[in-house]
């Protein structure tokens, strides 16, 4: 096994250098069948890739974006459903560093980090559906300087959504396919009216089963778009509403999948085994409580608004201007046999309940003069966020898909009021006719959070982070048309988070002991590229280090459905180095080829204490951060016919902070392909698409810390575990009219 492993490891960077070596060659043949992709990142001072619209119209339809960002360079993705849209097991990471440290915005409005018990954002699954979405750029290393996120350490994607067509369109798509999947997309599109205004209405609705155990996955989103030009401005808006219910699969553990299956889950729809199993009455393998539930679930209810107004003001003076507001209703329902019912049942539901209320404000002014283009601006925002814990009695095996009221007792409950305020300025200068382009800038993050405990122990108080000059420094240098070097040097800051994880999650004895001292993260990261492009082969290669301080760690105490208040150590500092490459290659008229290769070394260089008790993990590996991963697509299209063939290895990755427990590497493949015609029995772009996820059936450990990370794991027990989603075949039907 590890003499395969080995000559694998080496294979995908002989590809991609073949690939380069081979383009010059194979020239002479495809001189006139030009490759249609844009050059990565071209011009740009930072690593920065594309995912175009034509990559996200060929995934299965209500697939999150972030499933599409896998096929890049340093990315993982991983989840435990088909559409990779279930948040409780969607994780999400960058050269090493998870989505929790990462900045997410949709068309320049701040989607937080897009974590699942969020408290100043919402998943991208949510803020719009898939179809709406124009393309997607990923800045792995760092991100603009004006980027409005304050978790960005390790970068920042941005989403933006597509805009009104200009002509009156009407469109749809039908998804049917495993799991009793149901999805329909409609889209009216008013096309360009007289005023210079157009607009987009879309409306989605995903019905599913869970692939193991029982519950439904549903959503329905409203969205809608305008854009109204006068003059030299513009003014965008959209409004975007979305309700979704989710139903949670069991967290595993490697020992739980030996004893009781890869598909063993929740007892739903079985109540009696779930109250036996409570009082103690172990049947078919289990010996624990928390071998199983009777039913989890997550409710999400929001509203997101925002509005842009990019103004002219002169030849060179232009002003752009971004409002958004964005309201959030949460509840996660977990079936609980530690606290029963006061009607004398021994299981109820335990509820964390959440609620967001967000306003905030962009404005920035560029000016172009001369060789030089300056840009300064500003972003402020204030958030409330409200977190309870409460408890509900319960009668049966009833409907409770929905949000609950009139508690029979509360754990805890929490207002949390967070303002944010960051300025920035940069200076890009283009030299040399445009040959040599240099990029500087700065700015200076600003985060209060004010807590107040008003039921339970959970700590209250005010915690700051701050910075009054993060510095980000870029260059380019084109060699010729075809070849550029870039490099870029940036510190970033990740600041405190209140809610369910953050530092006021801990007691209050405990927050007042760290609060003076405790610091946040920061990180500074290099990055050192060479971009190509050949008449048909584009691609890039990049070397980076990174710097990661002050990391904070929250150590799970117990399981998770017990909800102990969790423990935060600073483990100090954090070393990332590691390569990265991508080409696409077209092989022959309407044949491409895209290869993608990582390798990424990131290690705790700090030991931390315990409870007085140190804990060796200097040397370590990074938690969920594979060391390789290697992807592979061949893609075929001509004007009738497309498919895409592409698969994925990911290296072997830890869970616990001691290495002393892991699951293994493993290659999934998926496969799309399709049937498509301009004009079709009165319809237009008329496609018919099957997709195929996890096209050999392999059984792997997909999410790990669906329950956070633990010290030590040495019997395999820790349940952090999420089993991928076996083959799923699904068949979309598409046209305009």
């Amino acid at each position: 096994m590890s003499h395969n492993f080995r000559n694998f490891r080496y294979t995908p960077l002989y590809l991609i250098l073949l690939q380069a070596f081979a383009s010059n060659a194979f020239a002479q043949d495809t001189q006139n069948e030009p490759i249609n992709v844009t050059i990565f990142g071209q011009g740009k001072t930072r690593q920065v890739q594309d995912i175009t619209k034509d990559d996200l119209m060929k995934v299965l339809p209500g697939s999150s974006p972030l499933k599409t960002l896998d096929k890049l360079p340093g990315v993982s993705f991983q989840s435990a459903d088909p559409f990779g849209a279930y948040e409780w097991s969607t994780r999400f990471s960058v050269r090493g560093f998870n989505q929790n440290q990462m900045g997410f915005t949709l068309d320049n409005v701040p989607l937080g980090d897009m974590s699942y018990g969020n408290n100043n954002g919402l998943h991208i699954s949510r803020a719009i559906s898939s179809e709406n979405i124009g393309r997607v750029t990923l800045s792995q290393g760092a991100g603009a300087v004006g980027t409005a996120s304050t978790s960005n350490l390790g970068g920042t994607v941005q989403f933006f959504s597509s805009d009104p067509t200009n002509d009156m369109d009407f469109s749809a798509a039908q998804t049917v396919g495993s799991d009793s999947t149901y999805r329909t997309f409609a889209r009216v599109d008013t096309g360009l009216l007289s005023t210079g205004t157009k607009a987009y209405f879309s409306v989605t609705r995903q019905r599913a089963d869970k692939w193991k155990g029982a519950g439904p996955q549903d959503q329905d989103q409203f969205n809608s778009k305008l854009v109204h030009v006068f003059g030299e401005n513009k003014l965008t808006a959209f409004f975007n509403y979305s309700d979704r219910r989710e139903t949670d699969y069991q967290d595993m553990s490697i020992e739980m999948v030996k004893r009781l299956g890869y598909k063993w889950d929740n007892y739903q729809p079985d109540w009696q085994r779930a109250v036996n199993a409570a009082k103690g009455i172990f049947t078919g393998g289990v010996n624990s409580l928390d071998d199983a539930y009777y039913l989890g679930s997550g409710l999400r209810k929001d509203y997101l608004f925002g509005a842009t107004l990019d103004n002219k003001l002169g030849e060179s003076t232009y002003l752009k201007t971004t409002v958004y507001h964005h309201s959030n209703e949460g509840q996660g329902h977990w079936y609980t046999p530690y606290t029963p019912s006061t009607n004398g049942i021994p299981i109820s539901i335990r509820t964390t309940e959440y609620s967001i209320s967000r306003d905030g404000l962009i404005s920035d002014v560029t000016w172009d003069v001369g060789q030089h283009s300056v840009n300064a601006g500003f972003w402020g925002e204030r958030s409330l966020h409200t977190l309870t814990r409460n408890f509900y009695d319960v009668s049966g095996p009833q409907d409770t898909n929905y949000f609950l009221s009139n508690p029979t007792s509360t754990g805890f409950k929490q207002d949390f009021t967070t303002t944010t305020t960051q300025f920035y300025a940069q200076d890009t200068v283009s030299l040399m006719a445009d040959q040599l382009k240099l990029n500087f800038g700065f700015k200076t993050p600003k985060v209060t959070i004010d807590s107040t405990s008003l039921i339970g122990t959970r700590a209250a108080g005010q915690i700051v982070a701050k910075k009054t000059f993060l510095p980000q420094l870029g260059l380019s240098y084109s060699l010729n048309k075809n070849d550029e070097l870039f490099t870029s040097l940036s510190q970033n800051m990740r600041a405190f988070q209140p809610g369910v994880n953050g530092p006021f999650s801990q007691t209050q004895t405990a927050f007042n002991l760290s609060s003076a001292t405790i610091k946040p993260e920061t990180s500074t990261t290099l990055d050192l590229g060479y971009r190509f492009k050949r008449d048909n082969l584009v691609g890039s290669v990049a070397a980076y280090y990174a710097n990661f301080d002050d990391r904070l760690l929250q150590v799970a105490t117990c399981a998770g459905i017990v909800g102990c208040p969790s423990t935060f150590v600073n483990v100090g500092k954090v070393q990332t180095s590691g390569v990265e490459a991508a080409a696409m290659w077209t092989l022959m008229k309407d044949w491409s080829w895209f290869n993608s290769l990582t390798y990424n070394n990131s290690q705790y260089k700090s030991n931390y204490l315990d409870n007085g008790k140190v804990v060796n993990i200097e040397g370590k590996q990074v938690v969920d951060s594979p060391k390789v991963m290697f992807k592979t697509e061949v893609s075929y299209e001509n004007p009738v016919w497309f498919t895409r063939l592409g698969g994925k290895f990911t290296d072997k990755r830890f869970y616990t902070y001691t290495n002393d427990a892991q699951v293994p590497s493993y290659v999934i493949m998926n496969l799309s392909a399709g049937y498509k015609q301009k004009s079709f029995m009165g319809l237009k772009d008329f496609s018919v698409q099957v997709n195929v996820e996890n096209l050999l059936d392999k059984q792997y450990f997909s999410t790990i810390g669906s329950n956070g990370f633990t010290t030590s794991d040495p019997t395999g027990t820790f349940q952090t575990l999420l089993t991928g989603a076996p083959r799923q075949l699904f068949v979309t039907i598409s046209g305009r009219l």
